[in-house]
């Protein structure tokens, strides 16, 4: 069994997440082998459980054997594997090499104007209807209540940009030629691509006191990826802001890798607007593949796709 996206396994299956046992337990005990492709920068709610460690952990008291590979190429952002890297360092996920900018044919521009960049990803949707606009959890679903459908959920007046959300019709979304008047999110755009990708970036993720900060409470209330952060936060504050940390910039490290051509972006925050040009300086990457072996458990760890 070939599990994409294992990183978004949750503890309990069914709708309520409540049904059966551990999917991971579940996965592993009904194939011969079974093989999670796995990135832990993909985690971006609380029920997200399919880290590597809880894997191995499974197998180890299923007993049995895990092996552990790990894919050095891929084929999203234009296979720029120094553009995915240098996005890790700006978003502070984790320091690699590639600090002033990174080479290979990728576009990545900077807007001051959200009217301007989704001008640009028109345009570019034009030619074959492969680019979307994408955004942070920041903004309520006031369209979906029925007396609201005429309103619009993500509003910057001071530029006139307004549109909605997608989500009343996610499941064709990605090819509906109507879908570049509305917005998409991490709910709906994780696991596809586009060949360019437009990104709202909410106050959620902002540059202050020359680092990268973020903060759970500029989230949507509609929002329900980071539920039971807010009821931790009254019991443990720190360790809270710790996983509301990783998820949000887990979310906008997945919506700025949409793009197989390109990606640009918005910043509500203005200092990090300015911080992401000032990163914008020279070019490096470091690009390499290796085979992959057989076996009975195989957990690929592919912080790339």
């Amino acid at each position: 069994m070939v599990v994409d996206e294992a990183h978004r396994l949750n503890a309990k299956s069914g709708m309520f997440k409540n049904m059966g046992e551990n999917q991971i337990k579940e996965i592993i005990n009904t194939a011969k082998v079974s093989i999670f492709f796995v990135d832990n920068n993909q985690r971006v709610t609380m029920d997200d459980i399919g880290s590597i460690e809880e894997i191995e952990n499974h197998a180890k008291v299923l007993d049995v054997k895990a092996r552990k590979l790990k894919l050095t190429s891929q084929f999203r952002c234009n296979g720029s594997d120094g553009y995915v890297s240098w996005l890790d360092d700006v978003l502070e996920i984790s320091e690699t090499c590639n600090f002033d900018g990174f080479e290979f044919d990728f576009d990545f521009k900077v807007f001051d104007n959200p009217k301007e960049m989704r001008q640009a990803i028109e345009e570019k949707n034009s030619v074959n209807n492969k680019s979307r606009l994408v955004a942070g959890y920041c903004y309520e679903w006031a369209t979906k209540k029925k007396e609201n459908y005429n309103k619009y959920d993500i509003e910057f007046s001071e530029y006139d940009f307004k549109m909605k959300w997608n989500l009343s019709n996610s499941t064709t979304w990605a090819i509906d030629k109507e879908s570049i008047k509305e917005c998409g999110c991490i709910h709906t755009c994780q696991g596809l691509e586009f060949d360019y990708v437009g990104v709202i970036i909410g106050q959620d993720l902002r540059f202050e006191n020359g680092k990268i900060i973020t903060d759970f409470f500029k989230r949507a209330k509609t929002d329900k990826s980071l539920n039971g952060v807010k009821k931790l936060y009254k019991k443990d504050k720190e360790k809270a802001l710790e996983i509301s940390d990783e998820l949000i910039k887990n979310t906008y490290r997945i919506l700025m890798t949409r793009g197989l051509k390109g990606c640009y972006v918005w910043c509500e925050d203005e200092a990090l607007r300015n911080y992401f040009k000032e990163r914008l300086n020279s070019f490096s990457s470091q690009i390499g593949i290796k085979e992959i072996d057989e076996n009975r458990v195989l957990i690929i760890e592919n912080n790339s796709l």
